[in-house]
């Protein structure tokens, strides 16, 4: 199991089109791959889950990655997050 904290920048957070493009990222991996963002632990795969958590601009989530790929899948998803989630980033 590995993880880093990263820091969402992106001015929507993790709203629809971005949550979609985070758990489309997720979804490359056979590692299970969730983060955790204050009190909640979501599942990057699922898109409900993701928008449940309701991160916003400027939060730090904790993404964790467990199983065969998950050094790759670690710096897969913190990559996205690092470079907007799709999105235009000022």
């Amino acid at each position: 199991m590995v993880s880093r904290k990263v820091r969402v920048i992106n001015a929507t957070g993790l709203h629809l089109k971005p949550a979609a493009y985070f758990c489309k990222e997720a979804l490359l991996f056979k590692s299970l791959v969730t983060f955790s963002f204050g009190n909640t632990t979501a599942n990057a795969k699922s898109v409900l889950s993701v928008l449940s958590a309701c991160v916003k601009c400027g939060d730090e989530i904790e993404i964790v990655c467990d199983g065969p790929d998950e050094r790759e899948a670690l710096r897969s998803m913190c990559a996205a997050v690092e470079n907007g989630l799709g999105e235009q980033v000022n």
